[in-house]
């Protein structure tokens, strides 16, 4: 996956620095944010590139980045993290917690409206919520809304949350995004909103930009919202570009075809250190929450045996992962957390590149016979796998050729299939049709991973698509979200990290950089710990740099 399968409040953070500046020669640099001056203007269009098809228009049901990049442009949630990654009122204006943690009320904006005109009441809140917890919604997100006991609307503009018991991440979860009930009430209660006009034609949400036009595989068009609450953004137009290779999107750059796309780490570091490329566009580098690894479909009972999963873990080099596929701009995972944050258990078991071991765990497991081919073979099976990868993924497909070139040596047979992104997700991963794939995970900034890890969420909408169950990290899941107390907190993640570390339900490999260029004519941009979109609406290009005519 290209980003996290996960909702807008909780995809990656980016803390970026500028890593380089360009631009015209017309203004001056502006001190506090490194860019070019210029003056704010309404207009012009921002063409993204978009590594995969997005696969609807409603986010909560959906689990791929493309969509939830589309979709946190039309939607907001009740709240939204900040700059500094603190959680701020968003569609809310205020909340209050009471010290038990059991309740939660809600005071919203009142001059918040619909694309159609429509206010946004506390009915539409009670309304996504009773969505949520639908059994006929399809949805990966429902776990964040079972500890709750009821929402009521008190008043058009007030909403109370009763929860059954404290819940970790109760006032996080209410960055989902909110959901019109005039409009999806009838789809809801039928269990057919992915088939609804919302999904696929026309979305009606509360954000500042609403959909022109969506040509499956070819764009998706967005307009700005003049009558948004916090102002209409500068912008007027923004084009998503589906191209699924990005040596098509490096061309697309040098041609300033685009304005914005995340450059692999040889673009980042020897492809685009020439002037003309410094002066076009404007380089960020940041240490992303993303981190991708090596998924088994735990059916398959070869990869059942953790003897079979630590082996495969002992036989690959990160070191060498990193550097012949990051050029140095990632950092090794031992786990489902990146190292340096308040939830990494730095005390748990690694396997540091071992070839011997490797084999020795295979032989344990059964696989001590080898066929004239060198391929290991157990019951008369020979050991071969088919791994999956992201059509236009340079990264995934290095990482493929690096992973089979290691099991050679082991005796492993390795065949790479790439496969087209929406295709990859719709027929394999979420269908559980594969052995292998090379995916990345966006984690957030709360620790709870229930949604990833627990056993209960392997149906082909839920997350846990390894198919991975163990009733301890169960319990440590459970545990771990029904507190607010960072410490308690903190002991079951550190010991969640223990057993799937011991377990090795999928190899973690790497957490990898974020790479991000956006053309220097753009302004308003401003790093910060959550990155650079944060902001969006505030971004502008000058009048005189203006390139096209908004539609």
């Amino acid at each position: 996956m290209r980003r996290a399968d996960l909702p807008r409040l909780l995809a990656p953070l980016l803390l970026l620095v500028a890593a380089g500046c360009g631009g015209e020669a017309d203004s001056a640099v502006d001190p506090g944010t490194g860019q070019l001056a210029g003056k704010p203007a309404y207009g012009d269009t921002y063409i993204e590139a978009l590594q995969g098809n997005i696969s609807g228009l409603i986010p909560n049901v959906l689990s791929d980045g493309p969509s939830f990049e589309v979709g946190s442009l039309i939607y907001n949630g009740l709240v939204k993290h900040d700059k500094d990654v603190n959680l701020v009122p968003e569609l809310a204006e205020s909340w209050q917690f009471s010290r038990d943690c059991l309740d939660l009320t809600f005071k919203l904006r009142r001059n918040v409206r619909w694309h159609d005109n429509q206010p946004f009441t506390a009915d539409d809140v009670v309304f996504t919520y009773d969505t949520m917890v639908n059994p006929k919604t399809p949805t990966a997100y429902a776990g964040d809304f079972k500890p709750v006991a009821s929402v009521t609307a008190v008043d058009p503009y007030t909403i109370h949350v009763h929860y059954k018991h404290p819940h970790a991440r109760a006032l996080q979860s209410w960055g989902i995004w909110m959901l019109p009930k005039h409009l999806l009430q009838k789809p809801m209660l039928e269990g057919k909103l992915r088939e609804s006009p919302q999904n696929r034609t026309a979305p009606v949400g509360t954000g500042p930009y609403k959909l022109k036009e969506w040509r499956s595989g070819e764009k998706v068009v967005l307009i700005a919202n003049p009558d948004y609450f916090e102002g209409r953004p500068y912008i007027s137009r923004v084009v998503y570009r589906i191209i699924p290779s990005s040596a098509t999107t490096f061309l697309e750059l040098k041609a300033k075809g685009v304005d914005g796309a995340k450059l692999t780490a040889l673009q980042f570091k020897r492809q685009t250190e020439y002037p003309a490329f410094r002066k076009a566009y404007t380089k960020y580098q940041y240490a992303a929450n993303v981190y991708v690894y090596l998924g088994l479909n735990l059916r398959d009972p070869r990869f059942a045996d953790r003897r079979v999963r630590q082996a495969f873990a002992h036989a690959i080099n990160k070191r060498e992962l990193i550097e012949g596929v990051r050029l140095g701009l990632a950092r090794e995972a031992t786990g489902p957390y990146k190292p340096g944050t308040w939830p990494y258990n730095p005390n748990v078991k690694t396997y540091p590149y071992d070839v011997k071991k490797a084999r020795a765990l295979l032989a344990e497991a059964g696989w001590t016979e080898m066929n004239p081919d060198g391929v290991l073979v157990k019951n008369g099976q020979p050991f071969k796998i088919e791994l999956l990868s992201a059509q236009g993924s340079d990264e995934g497909r290095k990482v493929a050729e690096i992973i089979q070139a290691a099991f050679k040596d082991l005796g492993v047979q390795v065949e790479i299939r790439v496969i087209e992104w929406a295709a990859l997700l719709k027929e394999y991963i979420k269908k559980r049709n594969f052995e292998a794939v090379i995916l990345a995970w966006g984690i957030t900034p709360d620790p709870d991973q229930f949604d990833i890890w627990h056993s209960s969420k392997t149906s082909p909408d839920e997350l846990n698509r390894i198919g991975y169950a163990n009733p301890e990290v169960d319990d440590l899941l459970e545990k771990g979200r029904s507190t607010c107390i960072e410490a308690e907190r903190k002991k079951y993640y550190d010991r969640l990290q223990e057993v799937l570390a011991e377990d090795q339900p999928i190899v973690f490999l790497y957490f990898r950089d974020g790479l991000p260029v956006v053309s220097s004519r753009v302004r308003g941009i401003m790093p910060a710990p959550i990155g650079i979109m944060y902001n969006f609406n505030e971004w502008f290009v000058p009048r005189q740099l203006h390139r096209y005519t908004a539609g």
